[in-house]
């Protein structure tokens, strides 16, 4: 198939609910995304049930909203692209159930988009990224480095081992009583010290493409503890009124964690020496920080970092509809038999 095509791309896979439209020549045309963080803020975290109910009452509205500002119908349409894997089940439930009924319903071919494939080709929405590259996608849910060898075609050469960037963001930031989601916060705090390394806690000493933070949460939780500001007991935060030490242990702990990123990129080059550029995708890559951090880095090695805009960062249906075009050009489709996972 090569052809223009108008996608529908519809993602659910934890707590947001959003639809986009994508043409092959006029690119993303709208971009809607619904965002449950008030609704979750009050537990610290995602509650799956309230995801997917949220996401059931929500998703035709984001549909037709979606839909409107393209200035298409369901009639333009060409092929409906949506978000099965990975994610929490009952909100990946609620997408592609509803995109099989559109796609039923109107007779339109359908498409599967893994979630991190998504992500992994995001900046290349907005920027003509060379092949092959090297990307880094880091969020609350995954932290993982692929090589793009080509649109559809990419490996991973390293993961998490345990908990995902975003992750520690979010749980140290929780230990010391800030809101959620960490990450901003978190950013926030550092920048007011200057983006210092007061604590220096551990980087990853494997020589490895694969990441690990369940460590670093643990280092973090135990120098609270030491600095009698932390009851393992009754797992509380002793000090809610010292904001030096939250200023501290945030911009020590954003430190860290960019340290870990461009660690782990100087091992990829030496095993992929002839990449050409570098993404950084996810939520992760909202912080401005570590944004800046590894474009200078890349600069010394003569490469180009490409981030998309925040809007693809986060979870979000653009990078949905993206990936279900070329996998459309490429003649991958589904069926009515497509399930989650």
């Amino acid at each position: 198939m090569n052809k223009n095509l108008t996608i529908l791309g519809i993602e659910t896979s934890c707590d947001e609910t959003g639809a986009s439209i994508y043409h092959t020549t006029r690119g993303i045309l709208s971009n809607k995304v619904f965002s449950q963080i008030d609704i979750h803020a009050a537990f610290g975290g995602v509650v799956p049930e309230l995801a997917s109910r949220n996401q059931l009452e929500k998703i035709h509205h984001i549909i037709n909203k979606s839909l409107i500002q393209a200035n298409v119908t369901l009639a333009d349409i060409d092929v409906i692209a949506v978000t099965n894997k990975p994610g929490l089940a009952g909100s990946l439930l609620i997408g592609v159930s509803f995109a099989k009924a559109v796609a039923y319903a109107t007779q339109k071919p359908i498409i599967g988009v893994n979630h991190l494939e998504g992500h992994a080709f995001s900046a290349l929405i907005e920027h003509a990224v060379p092949f092959e590259h090297i990307c880094i996608t880091a969020s609350g849910g995954h932290t993982a480095m692929y090589l793009i060898k080509d649109f559809g075609n990419f490996e991973i050469i390293g993961q998490t081992q345990d908990d995902a960037a975003g992750e520690a963001f979010d749980k140290i930031a929780k230990l010391m009583n800030l809101p959620y989601p960490g990450g901003p916060i978190i950013e926030k705090l550092a920048q007011e010290v200057n983006f210092q390394d007061f604590y220096n806690y551990p980087r990853s000493k494997k020589k490895s493409l694969n990441f690990s933070f369940s460590g670093l949460k643990t280092a973090v939780l135990y120098d609270l503890i030491n600095k009698n500001a932390y009851d393992l007991k009754t797992k509380t935060f002793l000090q809610p009124d010292n904001i030096e030490l939250k200023q501290k242990v945030s911009s020590s702990l954003l430190v860290c964690i960019c340290d870990i990123f461009i660690q782990k990129l100087e091992l990829a080059l030496l095993q992929h020496p002839d990449v050409k550029a570098i993404t950084f995708v996810g939520g992760v890559a909202c912080n401005s920080y570590i944004r800046s951090k590894l474009d200078t880095w890349a600069r010394k090695k003569n490469l180009s970092l490409f981030v998309p805009s925040k809007e693809f960062c986060t979870d979000n249906a653009g990078m949905i509809a993206f990936v279900g075009h070329y996998k459309a050009q490429q003649g991958q489709f589904d069926d009515l038999m497509l399930d989650i996972f």
